[in-house]
């Protein structure tokens, strides 16, 4: 069966609060009983590079 799960962001705005940014997705638990962790886009992300928001990091997920 396939449950419904939240990926919360690991960004940091350019103050060094969390952005709260979050996806949802499903998952086997079956087959996946371990957390996941996965990358992608949060455009609330503080890039240091570039200087501007919008950066890829990582999505963990949490309770719903």
């Amino acid at each position: 069966m396939r449950d419904k799960i939240k990926m919360l962001s690991t960004g940091k705005t350019q103050a060094g609060k969390a952005t709260g940014t979050f996806r949802t997705t499903t998952k086997n638990k079956k087959k996946t009983t371990e957390k996941l962790k996965m990358k992608h886009y949060d455009p609330r992300a503080y890039n240091e590079k570039t200087g501007k928001n919008g950066k890829h990091v990582l999505f963990e997920e949490t309770k719903i």
